[in-house]
């Protein structure tokens, strides 16, 4: 059985991977709705962007389970080789010097660091691969803003659309209101 501190290690970073991944899908669906305005229907190549985010986010999903089940048959791996190794080095244990099952039992210990150490460095790989990609993300969100937002034309237009979208609120309102009261009246009166 690898070492505990292995095995929660692991699960705090599949935990944090798995945690930036929902932050990229909510980082991809926020722009796709930025899109969705009507105000301001979407060029052809921001819908390409979008896309393209979507199909990398998708990848990377399909790359980490597939890097998450690599790494659970290589643990399994390394428990069942320990095991056997631990079974065999009992046998020799019992047959030799106390010094010589020390020094196997530092061997099989310092192998399965080694394996444990190559399969953290894929998980962080992975792991930075995620943040470069999330960086990416957050600068064209940022330029998309920019862009938005340096077209004052685009700012008034949607707030005119604001404003008018206010009034009519207030109009339906009080038509409701005034229609409302005169039922009530028309009732008890």
């Amino acid at each position: 059985e690898l070492e505990a501190g292995v095995q929660d290690r692991w699960s705090n970073l599949e935990a944090e991977v798995e945690g930036l991944f929902e932050k990229l899908t909510e980082t991809v669906e926020d722009m796709a709705a930025l899109l969705n305005n009507p105000g301001s229907p979407p060029t052809q190549s921001m819908l390409h962007n979008i896309q393209r985010h979507r199909d990398v986010l998708q990848d990377y999903k399909t790359e980490y389970r597939r890097t998450k089940t690599n790494l659970g048959y290589a643990l399994d791996r390394a428990n069942l080789l320990n095991n056997v190794r631990s079974d065999i080095q009992s046998y020799k244990t019992a047959h030799s010097t106390t010094t010589d099952a020390l020094l196997a039992e530092r061997g099989r210990i310092d192998s399965s660091h080694r394996m444990t150490d190559d399969i953290l460095a894929q998980a962080y790989e992975t792991r930075a691969d995620m943040g470069r990609q999330r960086a990416s993300i957050a600068g064209i969100n940022t330029r998309m803003q920019d862009i938005i937002s340096s077209m004052p034309s685009i700012n008034n237009l949607l707030g005119m659309i604001r404003t008018r979208r206010r009034r009519d609120a207030i109009i339906m309102g009080a038509v409701f209101g005034i229609g409302f009261v005169l039922i009530l009246m028309y009732h008890w009166g």
